[in-house]
């Protein structure tokens, strides 16, 4: 760290926003997520703050005066929105009587989008970045610090300085490659599919346009704020459904009309004219990326569900030749629609020596079996053989 300067921030207007998009830029693995305006807008939306229990702590590291590294962490007083479980370990802490939080978290609030969390212009400067979350765990006399959904020069690097490796499990859509190019249309992905999975798709989606169902798709600018209330309203209501609070303001998508618009595709399902669901992807053009992230549905329509967050993402994506379709969090119902299990990683450091080593072991068993789970996951591919090659 010597050859360093850091610089924590609360307020994210005292860091460069150009230099951060820059360094984002340059990482193995970016997402719009990490873009200083999307988690400035987290913040100053109300969204994820210290009220709501993520304060949050802007680290700028300058190497002679030029800005080489960056990244958001939070002190959490709680385990909400992360999507990493470590509710036991706080349980644990709590029968021994040791508080766990606060503890030191960098993630993107709310959102398990696997990607670049330490954006640094070279490999020193990662590991110094890794360096000075440690050390400001240490200088608070937190319990732990902890990093989400880490690309793969992370995990290495995180590996080297000490830090524990966790495993978990997506389920993402990858567009055909090889000498039969892209899917065509959606008409070919299903052709592609097992006859039981293809046949279950063609009746849900036939119960859904029975139903008298159509969708409008809206990019970018044209989502208007009209569109945008009424995705909001379909937003609360699943929360209401599941009798919680949304996690998301209001103003935080009014901020993303206004910061990131180019970011979002809308889907609103109609049906006599009237809108009746919504659901809301975030999507990035330079990658060809597109990530489900929320949905909504003032009318129960059987199969609705899977025809928003699935079938018409899956067919706008391959008519625009997009390369990956990332459907969050958990869910093995995903694979029957063509989503296959990705493995993803975390990272851990725990200051109490006893607790480490107890972590430790139980991460060491717990990745074992999420090997196990891995590949018997990949035994029910819902594709077909692949056809054999025949020789020259």
């Amino acid at each position: 760290m010597n050859d360093y300067t850091l610089a924590i921030h609360t307020d994210p207007a005292e860091l460069d926003a150009p230099a951060w998009d820059a360094l984002l830029a340059r990482q193995a693995q970016p997402t719009p997520f990490m873009r200083h305006a999307y988690l400035a807008a987290l913040q100053q939306s109300g969204s994820a703050t210290e009220a709501s229990g993520w304060a949050p702590l802007w680290l700028g590291l300058s190497r002679g005066g030029e800005l080489v590294g960056a990244t958001i962490a939070f002190l959490k007083s709680h385990s909400y929105g992360e999507y990493v479980f470590d509710w036991a370990w706080a349980d644990a802490y709590q029968r021994h009587g040791l508080d766990y939080y606060p503890k030191l978290l960098t993630a993107v609030p709310f959102t398990p989008v696997p990607g670049s969390r330490l954006l640094a212009a070279d490999a020193p400067a990662r590991k110094a970045l890794l360096a000075a979350l440690r050390q400001l765990a240490e200088a608070q006399q937190l319990s732990s610090a902890h990093l989400l959904f880490l690309d793969a020069d992370e995990q290495a690097a995180a590996r080297a300085a000490g830090w524990m490796l966790r495993s978990g499990v997506q389920f993402h859509w990858e567009n055909r490659v090889g000498p039969d190019g892209p899917f065509a249309d959606f008409a070919e992905f299903l052709a592609s599919l097992q006859r039981e999975k293809r046949k279950k798709i063609q009746q849900e989606r036939r119960r859904v346009a029975e139903a008298g169902v159509s969708f409008r798709t809206l990019e970018g600018a044209q989502i208007t704020e009209a569109d945008w209330d009424f995705f909001y309203r379909c937003y609360q209501q699943t929360y209401a459904e599941h009798h919680s609070t949304p996690y998301l303001t209001r103003d935080f998508f009014r901020r993303m009309a206004t910061t990131m618009s180019s970011h979002w595709l809308l889907f609103i399902a109609e049906r006599e004219g009237q809108p009746i669901a919504a659901s809301l992807l975030a999507i990035d053009r330079a990658s060809r990326s597109a990530w489900g992230r929320y949905w909504g549905a003032a009318v129960h329509v059987p199969q609705l569900h899977f025809e928003a967050c699935y079938y018409q993402p899956l067919q706008w994506c391959i008519a625009q030749g997009f390369a990956r379709f990332e459907g969050g969090a958990q869910g093995e119902h995903k694979m029957a629609r063509g989503l296959l299990p990705v493995a993803t990683a975390s990272a851990h450091w725990l200051a109490h020596p006893q607790f480490s080593a107890a972590v430790e072991d139980f991460l060491a068993r717990e990745t074992e079996g999420m090997g196990a789970y891995m590949d018997e996951l990949r035994e029910r591919d819902p594709f077909k053989a692949p056809r054999p090659v025949a020789p020259e």
